[in-house]
């Protein structure tokens, strides 16, 4: 993810601690924005658990917008919360174009 952030004009992107990360495992910036990105990889379906642990990082972290990007897919109650809280969803099909979610 973040070598493709990076082809993407982002800059200053770096991981988190492995361990109280806070929710968040990449922080990226890019046109004044500051992107608290949490990834998973799943064989099942992504949670509220990670819409929750995200909308916390950006507030932690001093982000504009926060990312939860996984390989799976998102249960209906994700979707509803990313919502409301203004989070953006990358799932697994939407992952072969990242591209178009950077910009």
């Amino acid at each position: 993810i973040a070598k493709v952030l990076k082809e993407n004009g982002f800059i200053d992107i770096r991981g988190t601690p492995t361990t109280g990360d806070q929710g968040a495992d990449l922080i990226a910036k890019k046109d004044g924005r500051t992107i608290i990105i949490q990834a998973k990889r799943y064989k099942g379906s992504v949670g509220n658990k990670a819409v929750q642990e995200v909308v916390s990082a950006v507030s932690f972290y001093g982000g504009t917008e926060g990312w939860v990007i996984t390989n799976s897919v998102f249960t209906p109650s994700a979707k509803a919360l990313a919502q409301k809280n203004s989070i953006k969803l990358i799932d697994g099909h939407s992952l072969a174009r990242i591209k178009d979610f950077l910009m």
